[in-house]
């Protein structure tokens, strides 16, 4: 080999090196990336079995894509964004490496203020953040039956909150399922196994982004 293909290679192997670090597939060799989902009953799994519901189903197609992830489901059904707050310290995941906080439906549901629901959304993320561990933000809608004041307020929040702490964003959690019977359960709001699958597939493109900022983060820490 002479010196030209000596470079050629070493550069190579230099681009290969940043590439694995940085594709979101990596933390550390041989290191498994665990997400939390926290949230409330749209991803609990509320009527659904547990291997349909949101976190297992999410976990299998970061698998079939070829990620070491494990996903755990500490989401509470009925929890409001004060509730998850009021939780968070005992039931949070320690050794977590992200988190997709989905909140704030019931909070919309029962009509709360929804300066109250983004002072508990922006709580949370601040000590989301200070545990180290890095936010995806999953967005949510008022029901437009409150007013336009109401719903204009209500679902600025997210966006807003996501630009304040840097975080990813997926702008309704319930995107292409909310208001689709054949993919909701009989109540109408909770979304059925096919709807599970729906949201998946939309939110994995930014769950995978999630993935790769994890691995920035730990190869800058290294």
């Amino acid at each position: 080999m002479n010196q030209a293909q000596a470079l050629r290679a070493l550069l190579y192997a230099s681009a290969l090196i940043i590439l694995l670090c940085f594709s979101g597939r990596y933390v550390r060799a041989g290191e498994q990336i665990t997400l939390v989902v926290y949230g409330d009953s749209l991803s609990a799994g509320y009527g659904v079995r547990e291997a349909q519901a949101f976190p297992a189903r999410l976990e299998s197609a970061l698998t079939a894509r070829g990620h070491d992830v494990r996903v755990i489901n500490a989401s509470v059904s009925g929890d409001t964004t004060a509730a998850g707050l009021a939780r968070f310290e005992w039931s949070f995941p320690t050794r977590a490496h992200g988190v997709i906080l989905e909140l704030g439906a019931n909070d919309a549901l029962r009509g709360l203020r929804p300066d109250l629901s983004r002072a508990n959304l922006d709580k949370l993320l601040a000590r989301i953040k200070a545990r180290g561990v890095e936010p995806l933000l999953a967005g949510m809608l008022a029901p437009r039956n409150l007013g336009v004041e109401y719903t204009k307020a209500f679902d600025r929040i997210y966006p807003e909150l996501a630009k304040k702490h840097d975080v990813l964003l997926y702008p309704f959690f319930l995107y292409d399922v909310a208001g689709k019977r054949k993919l909701n359960q009989a109540d109408g709001l909770h979304p059925n196994p096919e709807g599970v699958k729906v949201i998946v597939a939309g939110m994995l493109p930014v769950v995978e982004k999630l993935l790769s900022r994890i691995a920035a983060r730990r190869a800058t820490t290294q």
